[in-house]
């Protein structure tokens, strides 16, 4: 990816990989891979996911597929009845956010009691709730490892957070290279995960950089993710009303938010019937105040509902972005705000967790796995 991107490593095993776990402010331009894998779902119906540039879960990497052909697009199924109503504010009627109970850093800290840094990686990451990844094409059992999560979230009365990443041609073919082999097969994948939403509240953060990092596609190529997109988030809202489902709008050090605005208005993230706003800061390291002040102005430019609001990674920008724009487990960084969907700041309904602290970007680890030195230093 660009300097000025953050890389999302994905990286899955055949079953797919999850991510979850977050506490302050920071950020840095996304620019390198970057993997995260925070919740392990072998024992469960559900797969683990990896992120983006700056976010995947680690395992084997998936193969990449090939990019979508713009001719071979089938008409997208007409859309469902405008919604009227629009949220005003941040809703949620649920306790919390879910933590999912099997992760990587958990893994860890179960298999390490005596290790010296083993209180502070409990407390201060492997305690916050964070997102759950989906991140293989595995048409047959997406359904059911979706529900898995999302069922147990419903149970406990706490908003779980998903993120599908299957996108065809994902990462433009860098370190997360992967997805669907095609945007068909990516709309298939997109209802079947939708049918394991439930009726409970759930959080949705739609393929980072899929929007941000579509340059690299050709106008035809674009347009047909978008209206791929668009649908994704119809499909899931009409799956699951309560829904909550946000659109890639890439980081304060990236896209201005007027070019960003455009794109995300064709992806149908200015809809009612797809979206409930945009998400920033996916694996990087900006700082709070910045996203915050970025994700208004692209809110502003994007129009829409009134009741369109933007969630924030906080995972790991407690000091902000480097200076000199290394994205590949920069030194010096920091865990930023915990994860919660009171954030007191007007048109911000979360500050989530999507990538997990301690999972490596590349380079103190192997992509996407828990680094306990980097994920200490994070913490500390």
């Amino acid at each position: 990816m660009a300097a000025a991107a953050s890389v999302v490593v994905a990286v899955g095993t055949a079953t797919g990989l999850l991510t979850a776990l977050g506490d302050d402010d920071g950020g840095a331009g996304r620019a390198g891979p970057q993997a995260s894998r925070s919740v392990r779902l072998d024992a469960l119906p559900v797969s683990p996911s990896p992120s983006p540039s700056s976010t995947s879960p680690p395992s084997a990497e998936p193969s990449r597929s090939a990019s979508p052909s713009p001719t071979a697009r089938r008409v997208t199924p007409t859309p469902s009845p405008k919604r009227t109503s629009a949220r005003q504010e941040p809703r949620s009627t649920a306790t919390g956010l879910y933590r999912h109970p099997d992760s990587q850093v958990l893994d860890w800290v179960r298999a390490h009691p005596g290790d010296p840094r083993q209180d502070v990686i409990a407390s201060r990451i492997a305690g916050h709730p964070a997102a759950v990844w989906f991140t293989d094409h595995t048409p047959a059992t997406i359904t059911a490892r979706v529900r898995a999560v999302t069922s147990a979230g419903a149970a406990q009365g706490r908003v779980p957070v998903l993120v599908p990443y299957a996108i065809p041609d994902r990462d433009c073919g860098g370190h997360s290279e992967g997805g669907a082999p095609g945007l068909d097969a990516y709309d298939a994948w997109i209802d079947r995960f939708a049918a394991g939403l439930g009726s409970g509240e759930v959080i949705v953060v739609l393929e980072p950089d899929s929007v941000a990092q579509s340059e690299c596609l050709s106008a035809d190529e674009r347009a047909d993710r978008f209206a791929s997109l668009a649908r994704a988030g119809r499909v899931m809202k009409d799956a699951d009303p309560a829904a909550r489902v946000y659109y890639d709008a890439g980081h304060s050090g990236w896209h201005a938010p007027a070019k960003q605005a455009a794109w995300l208005k064709q992806a149908g993230a200015a809809s009612a019937d797809s979206s409930d706003g945009v998400f920033s800061n996916v694996s990087n390291f900006h700082t709070t105040a910045d996203e915050v002040a970025y994700d208004r102005a692209v809110l502003d430019s994007l129009g829409g509902p009134p009741g369109l609001g933007a969630v924030i990674d906080t995972s790991r920008n407690g000091n902000g972005a480097p200076a000199d724009g290394e994205w590949c487990d920069p030194d010096g960084r920091s865990i930023g705000r915990a994860p919660t969907l009171t954030t007191g700041m007007g048109r911000i309904d979360a500050y989530l967790w999507v990538k997990l602290p301690g999972e490596s970007d590349g380079c103190r680890g192997e992509p996407g796995t828990f680094t306990p030195s980097y994920a200490y230093d994070l913490a500390r």
